[in-house]
This record gives C-alpha cells, sequence and structure tokens, in this order.
C-alpha cells in the first residue's frame, strides 16, 4: 500500500463489496481488490440486494463456491442486483449465477477444470482484458460450464473446454469469467480484477494506510465524545496499534490497562511496560491478576471453553480497572468504553461478518460475555494483519513493535494443549523464549509470520537422557508464512536452525524430551492448535 497523501479526506470510502458463496477464496478477493487501493468489505449471500444496496457500494463481486446453479438449494441472487445499475463481476461460482440469471446458459455436462487451465482471450482490448496477451494461463475449478452468454453480452475467452470463460456488458457494466483471478496462479488474475475496478467500475485507487487513521480518528472522537476510554494492551501488534489510534483520536481521554494474567511469554510484561510506553506515552494502569485466570482455567482442558474463561475474565479485569480509574478521577467523565485490537480474520473465524461457521471464538470476538458494561470502540475490525502493520508504521510506532510476531489474546493458556498451570506455563515460557532467540539469531523474525510453540501437556513420550529412561512432554513447533492469518503455509526453515530448537530445548527445559514440527498448511489446519 502506498504511502499516504497529505491532503485530507473527509468522506467515507468507497466500498466494494465481495457477496460470499461460500468460497475459500473469499477474504482473499477482499484483499486483492484493497491491494489495488479500493476499500472492499465481504457480506453472505443471503444478504437481502435491498441491504446490500443500502451500503451504497461502488461495485459488487459475486465470489465462487462449491455449489452447482443446479443444485437444490445453491445460493441465488435476486435479479434486481444486476439491474441497480451497480457495476457487477462474477468469477467462477458468481459468474455462472450471473449468466443463468441473466437468461445465459449454464449446461451441466460433467467436464470439468481443476487448476491451471490455458485461457484463449478472443478481444484483448476489451475492458477487462486491455493490454493482457491472448493466451494466458488462469486458474480454473468447476464442473458446469457456460455455453452462452445473456442476451448484451460479449464474449471476450474461452477454453477448450468452456466455450465462454468470460463475458462483458460495457453498457450495464456487467462482468464475468469463469477462473478464480484472484489467486497468483491466475498470471494476469490482478491486472484483470483492477481492470473491472479501475475501467469498468470507475474507481479511483485512493485508499490508502493514511485515509484508514484519518478515518478511524474521526469515527473514534465521534463515538467517545467527552467519556474516556479504557484499552486492553496486552502487547501484541493489534492492541498497540488500537491503542495507538484511539490515542490520536482522545488523547488523553485514553487510559491502557495491561492485565497481568500469567499467560505471557517471558520478558513481555517488562517490555510493554517499557517499549510501548516509551513509544506513545500513553497512561497505563498495570493490572496484576495472574491468581486469578489460574483459578479460573483449573481443570479445564477443552480449548473453547479455555478461550471463554479468559475473554470473560478479561472482561471482569477491565471493569475492576475501570471502576478503580473512576475513583482515581474523582468523578470525571464516565468511562463507558472498552478500545479492541479485534482484526477481520478474528471476526470472519468467529462466524461473524459472512454468516460463516465458527471455527473457534477468538477472546474479543465470540468469547465476550453477554452481560458486557462497555460500548466497544474497534478501530481495526475491517483490516487485515498486514494492513494494521502499515496503519501502525503510519502513526510512527516503532519496528520492534510494529513487526512482533502476532501473539494470540489468550496468550499461553491456548498453547497449552491440556489444563493450564502454572508449572506448565513455566515450562512453556522456557521453551518459547528458546525458540525466539534461536530465531532472532538465525536473521528469521521477517521471513516466518509467526512461530507458535505448543506444550501437549496431556501426552508423554518415552525418552533417553543422562543414560536413563525419561517419560516427559512433547514440544511442537509450527512456524508458518503467511500475508494475513486467513491462510497460511508451514515455513521451511533450515535444518540447523530447527536442530539448535530442538537440542537446546531438550537439554534446557525440565521434563521435555521431545520436538516435533508440525507441517500442515491453513487450511486445514489453524495457525494455533486451540
Amino acid at each position: 500500500m502506498p504511502e499516504a497523501p497529505s491532503a485530507a479526506h473527509d468522506s467515507a470510502p468507497d466500498t466494494v463489496l465481495v457477496v460470499d458463496f461460500g468460497a475459500q477464496y473469499a477474504q482473499l478477493i477482499a484483499r486483492r481488490v484493497r491491494e489495488a487501493r479500493v476499500y472492499s468489505e465481504i457480506v453472505p449471500s443471503t444478504m437481502p440486494v435491498a441491504e446490500m444496496l443500502a451500503k451504497d457500494p461502488k461495485a459488487i463481486i459475486l465470489s465462487g463456491g462449491p455449489s452447482s446453479v443446479y443444485e437444490e438449494g445453491a445460493p441465488q441472487l435476486d435479479r434486481s442486483l444486476f439491474e441497480a445499475g451497480v457495476p457487477v463481476f462474477g468469477m467462477c461460482y458468481g459468474f455462472q449465477l450471473m449468466a443463468t440469471t441473466l437468461g445465459g446458459t449454464v449446461d451441466n455436462t460433467g467436464a470439468r477444470e481443476y487448476g491451471r487451465t490455458p485461457l484463449a482471450v478472443s478481444k484483448t482490448g476489451s475492458t477487462l482484458f486491455e493490454g493482457t496477451p491472448e493466451q494466458q494461463s488462469v486458474w480454473m475449478s468447476h464442473g458446469d460450464a457456460c455455453s452462452a452468454a445473456p442476451e448484451g453480452f460479449s464474449v471476450t475467452a474461452s477454453t477448450d473446454v468452456v466455450p465462454v470463460a468470460a463475458f462483458e456488458n460495457d453498457e450495464k457494466k456487467l462482468y464475468g469469467v469463469q477462473y478464480h483471478p484472484e489467486v497468483m496462479h491466475s498470471t494476469h488474475g490482478q491486472q484483470v480484477l483492477e481492470h473491472f475496478l479501475y475501467r469498468g467500475a470507475g474507481l479511483k485507487p485512493t485508499w490508502t494506510t493514511g485515509n484508514i487513521v484519518e478515518e478511524q480518528v474521526a469515527a473514534i472522537r465521534a463515538q467517545v465524545g467527552d467519556k474516556r476510554a479504557i484499552c486492553g494492551l496486552s502487547g501484541g501488534v493489534d492492541s498497540a496499534v488500537a491503542a495507538a489510534l484511539v490515542q490520536k483520536a482522545i488523547g488523553s481521554q485514553l487510559t491502557c490497562v495491561y492485565v497481568d494474567h500469567g499467560l505471557m511469554r517471558k520478558g513481555e510484561t517488562e517490555q510493554v511496560e517499557k517499549d510501548f510506553v516509551n513509544a506513545t506515552g500513553v497512561q497505563l494502569k498495570v493490572v496484576d491478576a495472574q491468581e486469578r485466570f489460574l483459578a479460573a482455567l483449573a481443570g479445564v482442558s477443552d480449548p473453547e471453553t479455555k478461550r471463554k474463561i479468559i475473554g470473560r475474565e478479561f472482561i471482569r479485569v477491565f471493569e475492576q480497572a475501570q471502576a478503580e480509574i473512576i475513583a482515581e478521577a474523582e468523578g470525571g467523565p464516565e468511562v463507558a468504553f472498552l478500545v479492541q485490537g479485534t482484526l477481520y480474520p478474528d471476526v470472519v473465524e468467529s462466524g461473524g461478518g459472512t454468516g460463516t461457521a465458527n471455527i473457534k471464538s477468538h477472546h474479543n470476538v465470540g468469547g465476550l460475555p453477554d452481560d458486557i458494561e462497555f460500548q466497544l470502540v474497534e478501530p481495526l475490525r475491517q483490516l487485515f494483519k498486514d494492513e494494521v502493520r502499515m496503519v501502525g508504521q503510519e502513526l510512527g510506532l516503532p519496528d520492534e513493535i510494529v513487526h512482533r510476531q502476532p501473539f494470540p489474546g489468550p496468550g499461553l493458556g491456548i498453547r497449552i494443549v491440556g489444563e493450564v498451570t502454572k508449572e506448565r506455563l513455566d515450562l512453556l515460557r522456557e521453551a518459547d523464549a528458546i525458540a525466539r532467540e534461536e530465531l532472532t539469531a538465525a536473521g528469521l523474525d521477517r521471513e516466518i509470520w509467526q512461530c507458535p510453540v505448543v506444550l501437549l501437556a496431556d501426552v508423554r513420550s518415552v525418552g533417553v537422557q543422562g543414560d536413563g529412561r525419561t517419560y516427559g512432554h512433547p514440544i511442537v513447533l509450527r512456524p508458518v508464512s503467511s500475508e494475513d492469518a486467513m491462510t497460511a503455509d508451514w515455513t521451511r526453515m533450515p535444518y540447523e536452525v530447527l536442530a539448535r530448537i530442538s537440542t537446546r530445548i531438550t537439554n534446557e527445559v525440565k521434563d521435555v524430551n521431545r520436538v516435533v514440527l508440525d507441517c500442515t498448511s491453513k487450511p486445514p489446519g489453524t495457525i494455533e492448535w486451540e
């Protein structure tokens, strides 16, 4: 994302809606639109067209999906969407749905195309394909095929299997492609997407990190008014950037509360108190709640239950801090707002925003108690992680904070598979510290998105240490590479680095006799184990 312009932006950004038909790539489409410097939001296909149009979108993109347009109960769209005058771009299932809704023909022939497929562009000067080659490689994933475009549409591309692989109607500003332009395997996909945005929909690439800061500062001031807010500062990138944004908006009306819940990594409490306060000058209140959290988690092994307990205790501690802050202020402005570093992936995985299934409750989304007394301020709720880092840089936060590896709000509590105890936390802290030290020494901090270190507390394995039989815990290393945490792949770390980490952990950490590597991508596995 380029540097922000110096001019102020008073109006809300032009919005592109991505209608999710259950596609595995819906979030990626939204990201690609933002990479084109146009703001995007994801909405479920079950949202009525009137509600979509009420959002005043400047363009709409229809995602792919696993269904056939001929399946009973397959997602549909009211024809009025295509008659509202809003530019629409259909991809894969969205393309086929547009075709059938507007009178075209989609055949259930059983002819399938999956993976890389040669695309023949018949009209290289068209709105979508201007400046792209006649032959290009695209990523297909479909079983049905469009054999006839709707009336008024020009066919602009085909494959050996699909006679209509792309069509365009400039008069009505309706466009579609059978393939997935959002994935990198479609060699000119981003160019085609940008052609729709800029040429088809007439949008300008003006959405930047500067816009985000300006818009959120104005929104926060309007929401909070002359009242006060507290922010749960965890030391992670998300809460740090959220706090910096809110402080820029309301200054001394913000007090950050750092809850020392005993679930942090080695040395992180001291780092929060030193680095963030030095960088921002924010008012910081530290609450020692270690015994409270351990007592609440005693005997609990179920990961979802642990997340909800941690979320509940966070809120209760904040309520206590709120009372203390009010008392210290001697009846000053009401502390009515809670600032959270909720990100878009948190919202999506917790089943919010897209009508998707709940993958897991994030402590700041699905894990909040129903009787919360605060109004939430979530300035990062529509952002992906890499966009949050850019906002942090825009705000002048130091690299030590902005480029810190992500760390979950529930902390080490969800990196212990099994019951959380002080002894297990201390063990995991030492193993985690060794892994982080070796990654830093190897210069891998920027190459690796995140490296959770997991303790399999309820698992023991036989080992040999000091010529004797041991029965210790395994430690799992989970190094992953990602852009936004929506998808991830395991990082191919140098063997010598893995060997040093393994040797040090088994030598230096008591009761650990085995280190294993998690080489699972996301999907199917999430980044965190719990």
